[in-house]
């Protein structure tokens, strides 16, 4: 175990269970490797196991999208955005929307949007756009997302930030903006909008504003030549054949500059990267005080969540604030009521807890066999970690 110790130990040796707990999984063969990291108040703890080390590159998927919500809620602090503000002037593909009666109905069963879609709306996941897999998966909706190649089954996106607004403009809203709660695309939306409002690339915008400013220095939408070897094979179950396969070799997607750069999901990194950016998040040092504590208060009503199915029971534990994950109920031993983050589709998992003035970081590249949020690896993560707090 690699410790950085510097004051205090804000630890119990129970942390040693943490990777007993990991190596199990490795040695199970349900993971190539794991990488765990561990930071409270000032005593750092990193462990790499099986075929990972502290520097290995991982595929961030939807762990992008507090990034990505960071980033918008720094144009909000200079004025560039405005929360309550239309997204039309800037995404004119979105202005005039219409809305379908039925979430499960035909495309031209509409009426007209009751109001534009805004800012907050996109950092809500309430814009009306979104995956419908968990309430209309098998409507005509549904059916058009997958022909534009738009939901997550046809992640990534292929296309430019223009083609995909084109396609995006083409589909009516599943809901109307601020009335529920839809995962996904409106981060994707969010990074488009980003980038049209400053004239400058997503990615150009994260490193000048962010990943330099913290020394992120592995954090990207693409990797270089020479660091590729640093990013390991990914896996996951093809679920006709009950196979384990590997979704996405080191050479596959993140080895050229992608033409849409996906603020739902595009972004690669190290531990070390993501525990800077975790820090500086609990430090203020991106953003204000009072910015952070707006992002991190739970935006969705009772009513909305009941209309807003996804994984099981999480609306029980979770709500979401401005493009983050909030935990509001503690029903296990990990993570505070108030803690924020996310986790994203290949195991990892990534939050920061103020009370415990904690940041945690779990990576590993394969997607769970069952749903997201019932990821055992990410479950005995956490409770590894919690169980070690003094």
């Amino acid at each position: 175990m690699h410790i950085r110790q510097r004051m205090k130990p804000a630890f119990s040796p129970r942390l040693a269970r943490l990777r007993d707990a990991m190596q199990r999984h490795v040695d199970r063969g349900q993971v190539e490797g794991v990488i765990t990291l561990v930071s409270r108040r000032n005593e750092t703890h990193v462990e790499a196991l099986g075929a990972f080390h502290e520097d290995t590159i991982f595929r961030l998927a939807s762990m992008t999208k507090p990034i990505t919500a960071a980033l918008a809620m720094m144009l909000v602090e200079e004025c560039k955005l405005r929360l309550d503000d239309s997204v039309e002037g800037v995404l004119p593909e979105l202005a005039n929307r219409r809305v379908l009666r039925a979430v499960d109905g035909p495309l031209d069963d509409t009426v007209p949007a009751w109001r534009p879609i805004t800012v907050r709306d996109l950092l809500t996941f309430r814009s009306g756009y979104g995956e419908v897999m968990f309430s209309a998966p098998l409507g005509p909706l549904a059916a058009a997302m997958a022909e534009a190649k738009l939901p997550l089954v046809g992640w990534p996106f292929q296309g430019t930030n223009d083609e995909f607004m084109k396609r995006l403009g083409a589909l009516p809203l599943a809901c109307q903006p601020g009335e529920r709660w839809l995962y996904h695309m409106s981060a994707e939306i969010l990074g488009v909008l980003c980038a049209r409002v400053t004239n400058e690339s997503l990615g150009t915008l994260m490193r000048e504003r962010i990943f330099e400013p913290l020394g992120m220095k592995d954090t990207a939408f693409w990797i270089p030549e020479k660091e590729l070897a640093r990013l390991p094979r990914c896996f996951v179950r093809d679920f006709a054949t009950g196979n384990v396969v590997v979704r996405d070799e080191p050479r596959g997607m993140y080895a050229r500059p992608p033409a849409f750069e996906g603020g739902g999901g595009g972004l690669v990194s190290t531990a070390s990267d993501l525990q800077a950016f975790g820090r500086a998040m609990l430090s203020s040092r991106l953003l204000s005080r009072t910015t952070i504590d707006l992002m991190t208060m739970d935006a969705i009503t009772e009513p909305q969540k009941s209309a807003s199915p996804f994984f099981a029971d999480f609306w029980d534990r979770c709500g979401w604030g401005l493009g983050i994950g909030v935990i509001t109920h503690r029903r296990e031993i990990g993570r505070s009521p108030g803690s924020f983050g996310w986790d994203g589709a290949f195991g990892t998992s990534f939050w920061i807890d103020p009370k415990e003035d904690l940041v945690g970081v779990l990576l590993v590249q394969r997607a769970p066999d069952a749903l997201a949020f019932a990821n055992p690896i990410s479950s005995d993560f956490w409770t590894s970690v919690y169980q070690s707090i003094i």
